[in-house]
């Protein structure tokens, strides 16, 4: 049975579908609609190719004026949340996706779709074309989202507008002055939802990859605000910590090393299996006199296609080590496949990293297949 994403349209979601917008768009054929679906290219597709495709599929049934089409969009919504086919907010995307595609042009009637749609299916990459075409409207429009009551809305507001949105375009003048986001950030940080709190440490952590000061200065002034602004950025600072920014170091009281030393590091075996652990251990001794704050990670220098090594970090732990304190920990990491990386058989390395710095690196052999 497969698994892939793309699957998720299903001739079964199809068909559950197909009522609904029978019900709704006047002019909607829901045989004709199946198989202009379901083509020839159809099985080649991968899922935003077929996002894409029931976007266009369902445009021939709707008005081509987009401010009469979108009342339908809306009114489709309406009744798919009715009918209760709730729960497949990624399957819907073509929804939104229809926005982005037909409503361009008509900016009033798009953010009205929207702000409805995106309760139902998140219009996060669908508002990505208008931000760009206008960015002082869609601004001051996401502003105003972010005191909406919904929270889907609230969250759409600050997850929308993300300078680096993974899989949507990058707003590039978001990523060279990030101000327009600010207001909206500081609307949420208090959110009673963990769901848009969450967003707001990703959209900062975005802002962070360009511009460190800009989080830190944030940091200092949500400071002990409440546990939650703490808590976001905490989170949002992930990306500043792994790369052992001396700001962020600071802030957060780990940047003194010199009575912390790490012992005993050593590999298990030289050679990993493909698909294997690699397994590595090490001692860490607090030398000092005081209590001190550890953040334990480590760093994975990955074989890559080209012959170099590319680096990544991974974080282990954070905690506190009294004076004298040692601790001693053993650690795994996966081989097995994933998606989302490609591993090349040759020589890595691994090394502890401890607040920042790297205090031991070894080598061991990934093997092929």
């Amino acid at each position: 049975m497969s698994t892939a994403l793309k699957d998720l349209y299903s001739p079964a979601f199809i068909d559950q579908f197909l009522p609904s917008a029978q019900r709704v768009i006047p002019e909607f054929d829901p045989n004709a609609f199946r198989k202009s679906v379901f083509n020839k290219e159809w099985p080649a597709m991968e899922l935003k190719a077929r996002m894409r495709h029931l976007a266009v599929c369902l445009h021939s049934f709707m008005p081509k004026n987009f401010s009469k089409a979108s009342k339908l969009l809306i009114a489709l919504v309406d009744e798919l949340t009715a009918s209760r086919m709730t729960g497949y907010g990624l399957e819907f995307m073509f929804i939104p996706d229809y926005v982005a595609l037909y409503g361009l042009d008509d900016l009033a009637a798009a953010n009205k779709a929207m702000e409805r749609i995106t309760q139902f299916s998140s219009c996060e990459f669908a508002v990505r074309p208008f931000i760009l075409k206008y960015p002082a409207e869609m601004a001051q429009q996401m502003l105003k989202w972010s005191l909406h009551k919904d929270e889907k809305v609230r969250r759409f507001a600050s997850e929308g507008i993300r300078p680096r949105l993974p899989w949507a375009m990058a707003i590039p003048a978001l990523k060279k002055d990030p101000s327009p986001v600010l207001p909206i950030l500081e609307n949420l940080k208090n959110d009673p939802s963990a769901f848009v709190r969450k967003s707001v440490a990703n959209n900062l952590n975005d802002i962070s990859k360009d511009h460190p000061d800009v989080l830190l200065n944030i940091a200092r002034k949500w400071k002990g605000n409440s546990a939650n602004t703490d808590a976001i950025i905490k989170h949002a600072s992930r990306t500043l910590l792994k790369s052992a920014h001396p700001g962020v170091l600071r802030y957060y009281g780990l940047h003194k090393n010199d009575a912390i030393n790490v012992e005993s590091f050593s590999i298990a075996a030289a050679r990993v299996k493909w698909g294997g652990d690699l397994s590595f251990q090490f001692s860490v001794i607090n030398t000092g006199k005081k209590t001190a704050d550890v953040r334990l990670e480590y760093s994975l220098y990955f074989l890559r296609k080209n012959g170099q090594l590319s680096k990544k970090v991974f974080k282990i732990s954070e905690r506190k080590l009294a004076a004298n304190e040692k601790i001693t920990l053993i650690r795994k990491h996966s081989f097995r496949a994933i998606t989302t990386r490609v591993y090349y058989p040759g020589q890595h390395e691994v090394a502890v990293v401890v607040n920042g710095k790297e205090f031991h690196k070894g080598s061991f052999l990934l093997l092929s297949k």
